[in-house]
């Protein structure tokens, strides 16, 4: 099976860059603490954060991951954001109202906003923004999560309205994700709207700005000397390496190479929690880890095939190999922090039941595929090597991969349709912060969604499931809405898509001084107000 991947020599040597500038500015603090004897203060600084993966596009638009859209929040900004108990509050716009027939919204922005590049924040940049993802040759991959939106029209230079081609409840939440960042439409025009000439470059309203990217190696932004409030940035900028290895993330915490880590190695947790100097964090999370069956392809076409796939795997052993007890089998298609979240499961570990399903679909010996994961970090790489172990205990042979992110957006989204697709079993996970159940179904399992449109990686096609979802969507009344999230979420569950793993934690570490860089459900993390406190 093919490890993790190691550090490379330029990422060593960007380390080591970092850890002598950290010496410089603890020998600089130092000294100013002599001279002036103050008392406990905040303090300008630029910190590191370790991250478990590489990033993969700027472009909030086309952006796949977690990772990179929470870091891309230090240079963009949407209409609205999250608070911290996920109800969505404005942030670019001030404000809005909607239509007594739910179809229209008028959003008020706020006033005196500027661009990195010092142009004004208005209502025709919301359009243009707009406009660009809507356009169906986009070829963007967020596009499908808004495609119900019919027109954005600029009432005037600081109110736009957007009408919908059907109710949409779920409207301003859509708003609130990491999606729809506000970009320079400098930026945009320069690109040509182009998703390639924005996947490197940013250039939007938020608190810092970029000076470095390279997917692979890191993301350096500086303080926005401009930002509108006042007092923010309280830090002189970040810097954002990815580090898959995760003995090599817990050492820089503990080094002080870096000042906040995710993910936190679970087999350390316990360690680095007993660190005096250190702040660790694990919550509950949303995100959900499964094992892709391509639907499309025999033998995973036979849902008996798919369902002896979730007989064969032990979902309790595996959360103590690979998470160290932090993560829970998965007991349902939403997690329980969802309106309307049904328990449906674990599916039981029970091997005997694996064999005869196989045996019945005409696989009495098993079979040999392939398994590739969307991840390369080290947890990853216990997680496919405890599924090839439990896969080959009922005869099904596999041969492993952890892909890259810019390998795994080209490999499993970047295809002409379910034909063209080349993934077979493919581990990988989703998670979405809108707590908009829409927003898990309808992404990863209606039919409609298969790449490249957007996330449907297992290539399942239920017509059923597709109009009950449907139906939910325009649903006014909350209880039948329920009830057709509910008959949805059993109907995927009985034809098993996917092998139904688990649902992690979210785990992040930080230097006791650094305040308020906060874990979210969804595993990324805000660091809006963040600061160092000596």
């Amino acid at each position: 099976m093919t490890n993790a991947a190691f550090l490379t020599l330029s990422h060593c040597e960007h380390l080591l860059k970092y850890t002598k500038r950290a010496a410089a500015l603890t020998a600089a603090a130092a000294s100013a603490a002599l001279i002036l004897a103050a008392s406990p203060a905040a303090q300008a600084k630029h910190i590191t954060v370790a991250l478990s993966a590489a990033f993969t596009t700027l472009d909030s638009y086309d952006s796949p991951d977690t990772i990179t859209k929470a870091v891309a929040r230090a240079v963009y900004e949407g209409l609205f954001t999250f608070d911290k108990d996920m109800n969505p509050v404005p942030l670019l716009a001030e404000g809005y109202e909607r239509s007594a027939d739910g179809l229209t919204y008028t959003v008020r922005l706020k006033k005196g906003v500027q661009f990195h590049d010092g142009t004004e924040f208005d209502a025709e940049a919301v359009k243009l923004n707009f406009d660009r993802v809507l356009r169906p040759n986009s070829g963007l991959t967020r596009r499908a999560i808004y495609t119900f939106i019919d027109t954005v029209k600029v009432v005037d230079k600081y109110t736009v309205q957007f009408t919908l081609k059907y109710p949409h409840g779920g409207f301003i939440r859509r708003l609130a994700m990491n999606n729809t960042m506000m970009v320079c439409p400098s930026l945009i025009k320069a690109a040509g709207g182009n998703k390639a000439g924005l996947a490197l470059k940013s250039c939007g309203t938020g608190p810092y700005i970029q000076e470095e990217f390279n997917p692979s190696e890191k993301f350096v932004v500086k303080k926005n000397p401009n930002y509108r409030i006042k007092g923010l940035p309280k830090l002189d900028g970040i810097t954002f390496i990815p580090v898959p290895e995760n003995s090599t993330r817990a050492a820089m915490i503990r080094t002080g190479e870096a000042d906040f880590i995710t993910t936190v190695p679970l087999e350390q947790i316990k360690s680095l929690e007993a660190d005096e100097t250190l702040n660790v964090t694990a919550i509950p999370s949303i995100m959900q880890k499964h094992l892709d069956l391509n639907n499309f392809f025999k033998p995973f076409s036979d849902k008996r095939v798919r369902q002896a796939i979730n007989y064969a795997i032990n979902k309790d052993a595996l959360v103590k190999v690979a998470y160290n007890g932090y993560a829970v089998p998965q007991y349902g298609i939403l997690a329980s922090q969802y309106p309307g979240a049904v328990k449906l499961g674990p599916w039981p570990y029970n091997p005997q039941k694996a064999r005869e399903l196989l045996k019945e679909a005409g696989y009495p010996n098993g079979f040999s595929t392939i398994l590739w994961s969307g991840y390369n970090d080290t947890t990853s790489g216990k997680v496919v090597q405890f599924l090839q172990q439990q896969l080959a205990q009922v005869g099904i042979k596999v041969e492993t991969k952890l892909l890259e992110p810019g390998v795994r957006t080209e490999l499993i989204l970047h295809v002409k349709g379910a034909a063209d697709s080349k993934s077979r079993l493919f581990y990988i996970g989703w998670s979405d912060g809108s707590f908009d159940p829409d927003q898990v179904l309808r992404p990863i399992l209606h039919s409609t969604q298969q790449p490249p449109v957007y996330m449907n990686t297992t290539y399942y096609a239920n017509k059923h499931f597709d109009e009950l979802i449907d139906k939910a969507l325009v649903e006014p009344n909350e209880a039948k809405r329920n009830q057709l999230y509910e008959d949805a979420q059993k109907t995927a569950w009985e034809d098993a898509p996917w092998a139904f793993l688990l649902f992690e934690m979210s785990t992040g570490a930080s230097n006791k001084h650094l305040k308020n860089f906060n874990m979210m459900v969804d595993q990324s993390f805000e660091f809006y107000n963040a600061e160092w406190v000596e």
